[in-house]
């Protein structure tokens, strides 16, 4: 029976997270959308729904309904997992969707921590960083979907949810996860809803999770989520696994796919385009879904085979501007989420069994497409992004889902070496 259920609000997300279990010692599996059939055996089940961007109703209802199915499959505790960026609007959706799980769950308070500091994302004094930058100087601000102007969590998700939110600040979580418990115990007993959570270590990310072993719905990043398994090992409910990440092989051609306009794509496919063949598609010259893929399709026709090949519809922030400014903002990304999707069938029908996949509502948009139900999560390739093996409608896949600010400047070729060492 599983112990630990989890919503995430994207698909990349919720391989972040699941990878971030494996680590720690945790079986687990994906699922695709609201569950409905019988829970997998697993210590942990993430629900990856696509609600980052959906209004904010939407998004409230899709969480809802995984937390029911969640609770009705045995899961002991609940993880609400959003962006290591806070990424979200003025309206949410973080703070409706955690206000509804709180509500569900007849719970009155949640630590909300999205730290990361693996992938350079860390809280001091309430304020996230992106390495050395405030959140809204990183590029973020950028953000074609959930730009980020702020990078005071408290007041973010103050303006997001009906209760008031207050501050652990570092000088508490230094000392310890009793320390904390305590910090958070008066928070709650002031009538606060929520507590912004400093965290800038792996070490005070563990405190973190071992202070909320007896909270019913926990919210952050992936990283908070790094002291459960311990939490569940010391209750005597979690076995010692030998390789909770193993996955079966898959032989067939490889690809990537990126539609993150993030620093990091940009980066790495700059990285690839050294070794590897890449084609950039150009939405503002052609833009219709069907041609995008049409010519990529026709492109990749006789480069595929063991090395990948890399499409990308990525682009810097000026060229992104210029399409939104042309088709509408919300126009502009259903072009390249439906372009891509339809690449990755294409690819998929001849032949590739290897597939990366960049950007988080990408990733929605190709699973999607490519049927996929569920996704048993295997070892890391850089922090956050597992290799995971897809099942669903077609053929048995083997498919890495980037969230798009993650990753090394190699990431793209270090994947499939990761495949080669077995």
């Amino acid at each position: 029976m599983p112990l630990l259920g989890c919503i995430a609000d994207d698909f990349t997300g919720a391989t972040d997270l699941a990878s971030m279990l494996v680590r720690n010692g945790m079986r687990t599996v994906q699922l695709i959308g609201v569950p409905s059939a019988a829970p997998p055996d697993a210590d942990a089940i993430v629900v990856a729904l696509k609600s980052r961007t959906a209004p904010a109703a939407a998004a409230v209802e899709q969480s809802l309904a995984s937390l029911a199915w969640l609770r009705g499959a045995g899961c002991r505790q609940f993880f609400f997992k959003y962006c290591s960026t806070f990424d979200s609007t003025e309206a949410g959706n973080i703070g409706p969707v955690a206000d509804a799980l709180l509500r569900a769950l007849d719970s009155g308070f949640a630590l909300a921590c999205p730290a990361f500091p693996a992938n350079a994302r860390s809280v001091y004094q309430g304020h996230l960083f992106v390495g050395s930058a405030l959140l809204n100087e990183s590029g973020m601000e950028h953000h074609p979907l959930t730009p980020m102007t702020d990078a005071n969590l408290v007041r973010v998700l103050s303006r997001q949810t009906e209760g008031t939110v207050g501050l652990v600040p570092h000088a508490v979580v230094e000392q310890g996860a009793a320390a904390i418990t305590r910090a958070m115990t008066a928070l709650a007993e002031q009538g606060r809803r929520y507590a912004i959570v400093d965290a800038v270590s792996d070490s005070q990310l563990q405190a973190i999770g071992a202070a909320a072993a007896g909270h019913a719905l926990i919210t952050g990043g992936s990283g908070v989520a790094m002291g459960l398994a311990e939490n569940f090992r010391a209750a005597g409910l979690l076995p010692a696994r030998q390789d909770p990440g193993a996955l079966p092989s898959v032989a067939g051609a490889a690809a990537v796919l990126a539609g993150s306009c993030s620093r990091a794509t940009l980066q790495q496919i700059g990285a690839a385009r050294e070794r590897l063949p890449v084609l950039e598609l150009d939405a503002l010259a052609t833009p219709d879904a069907g041609a995008l893929a049409a010519r990529a399709l026709d492109w990749a026709g006789g480069r595929l085979g063991d090395a990948p090949v890399v499409i990308a519809a990525s682009a810097p922030p000026d060229k992104v501007a210029a399409l939104q400014a042309k088709l509408g903002r919300d126009a502009a990304g259903t072009l390249i989420e439906q372009a891509l999707a339809a690449i990755a069938a294409g690819l998929v029908s001849r032949g590739v069994r290897r597939l990366v996949v960049a950007g988080g509502e990408t990733s929605g948009a190709v699973v999607s497409r490519l049927g996929v139900h569920s996704l048993r999560i295997g070892g890391e390739i850089d922090p956050g992004v597992p290799w995971t093996y897809a099942e669903g409608d077609g053929e048995p896949l083997l498919l890495a889902l980037k969230s798009g600010n993650f990753g090394g400047r190699e990431f793209f070729l270090r994947a499939f070496e990761v495949l080669a060492l077995g």
